[in-house]
């Protein structure tokens, strides 16, 4: 199953971090232990974000891939299920339809 993380950095965390040269360390981890399948770095609300669209295995796999954000930038992480066009249509919308309209 994909999820989709918004990461929001706070902008104290992430400057030490380049100051005192451990970001290219810090990102990296983060992103070989997570393995996703693509990210995007951006600015959000003055802050800096990525969104990170990741393979979630099983319930219980989803605290790894916040925890390193959290503890490591003090960043806020939203977690969101995403669909590929072909997982939609796997869904049975059409009989989802039939079945609760009215």
């Amino acid at each position: 199953m994909r999820m989709l993380l918004n990461v929001i950095i706070p902008n104290e965390k992430f400057n030490q971090a380049m100051i005192d040269g451990t970001i290219g360390a810090k990102m990296s981890r983060i992103l070989e232990e997570t393995k996703p399948e693509a990210v995007y770095f951006t600015e959000q609300h003055g802050k800096r974000g990525a969104y990170l669209v990741v393979d979630v295995a099983s319930p219980e796999s989803v605290a790894a891939l916040g925890e390193p954000w959290f503890l490591t930038f003090d960043a806020e992480v939203r977690f969101q299920i995403v669909m590929r066009p072909e997982d939609l249509k796997k869904a049975g919308l059409e009989e989802l339809g039939k079945r609760y309209a009215k």
